[in-house]
């Protein structure tokens, strides 16, 4: 008999476990006519927030939005530069060229593939305003090196906790520690919602108070408008399925660990395979447990041949990318980013995946690795 195919995640298995809470919560929304914005959002906002450690979280249509309204909010513009690694999804530079700012792309450390302080200072120029480290994997950057080295300069700390819903550095939450941090909900992530939502949280009374205006056309009553806005708003079947997964977050994500553990302690039996680690100060909140892998490209087919779903995060850095030729200078090195886009491959992690789960996967991958 065929083995079952192991996914890179299984959102099917997870909605299994809750599906009488989202059939309530989705039928109660659809029910109260509340789609977008309405009690749901309200709600959630405020768990999120309570969640976070943050007195504010304003709730907006995705993950980039959020970037884009907290770098509008921050006043980040024409003229202004930003930094961020290299190695991360699209969305974190594109945020930034949204506002008129040009992205500055630095290398990443060789140990977590994370933005630090050393790679900082290498992209730093006179006209930086801002930086945007981004919690990798779940795994947590050095924020408080990062934040007195901004500080000093009189820039600005935006926190990309996109993949890190929930871990802590130093016993504070992700995107509790920056001006802002910014949070996606696409349905992959530690916390997802059914499609595309996102999250800005801050401490900053004011800042909260424009980004709920900014996001909703700019309004401040239901016709009056003081400032062109966007139209990202949080919609209400998103946020309640957001309710009813948020309490089971800790959960999740000790199961995550738990996993994450057991690959790490299998996979130093493997030859030829690397991880990734993990700074003291953080508790991660592991979102792909990624590996680096000699002919990475070769053992990605043979493993799906094989009815493991890996992927690759992520095949070309920013800064290879024609999206931004524009904005960078044509002999930009990056060592550490090129070479990790070479070697890295997500293994299958999710809650529901299980040790008989992880160690399958080990198991196939250390006979693809045996055989090249």
């Amino acid at each position: 008999m065929t083995a079952p195919v192991i996914p890179l995640v299984d959102l099917k298995a997870q909605y299994e476990t809750i599906r009488n809470d989202i059939d309530r919560a989705i039928s109660r929304t659809v029910a109260n006519c509340s789609f977008v914005l309405g009690p749901e959002v309200e709600r959630f906002e405020q768990a999120f927030a309570s969640f976070c450690g943050v007195r504010h979280a304003i709730g907006c249509a995705n993950g980039t939005d959020a970037l884009v309204l907290a770098l509008h909010a921050l006043g980040i513009g024409e003229g202004d530069e930003v930094i961020v690694p290299a190695f991360t999804f699209v969305a974190t530079a594109e945020a930034v060229l949204r506002t008129g700012a040009r992205p500055v792309f630095a290398d990443v450390n060789e140990r977590d593939l994370i933005l630090d302080a050393e790679t900082v200072e290498k992209a730093w120029t006179e006209h930086t305003r801002a930086v945007i480290p981004v919690h990798l994997f779940g795994r947590m950057a050095d924020v408080d090196v990062l934040q007195e080295m901004a500080e000093k300069r009189g820039a600005l700390l935006i926190e990309d906790a996109a993949q890190a819903h929930g871990a802590t550095w130093k016993d504070r939450k992700a995107g509790s520690m920056g001006k802002a941090g910014c949070f996606s909900f696409y349905p992959g992530k530690n916390l997802g919602a059914y499609g595309d939502a996102g999250a800005v949280v801050t401490n900053d009374d004011d800042l909260a108070h424009w980004l709920k205006k900014a996001r909703n056309h700019g309004r401040s009553t239901k016709n009056g408008h003081d400032f062109p806005g966007w139209n990202s708003r949080l919609d209400g079947l998103q946020a309640a399925v957001l309710n009813v997964k948020l309490p089971h977050l800790d959960t999740w994500n000790a199961r995550r660990r738990e996993l994450a553990a057991r690959y790490e302690k299998r996979l130093f039996e493997v030859p030829g395979v690397r991880t990734l680690t993990t700074a003291k100060d953080t508790v991660p909140a592991p979102h792909h447990w990624v590996v680096r892998l000699p002919d990475r490209d070769r053992v990605a087919r043979q493993l799906a041949e094989r009815g493991i779903m890996a992927a690759i995060h992520y095949p070309r850095p920013l800064h290879r990318l024609p999206a931004f030729s524009d904005v960078i200078a044509s002999d930009l090195s990056l060592p550490n980013c090129d070479q990790a886009a070479r070697e890295v491959l997500s293994l299958p992690l999710y809650p529901e995946l299980g040790e008989e789960g992880v160690d399958r996967v080990v198991n196939e991958l250390a006979t693809v690795l045996k055989d090249l």
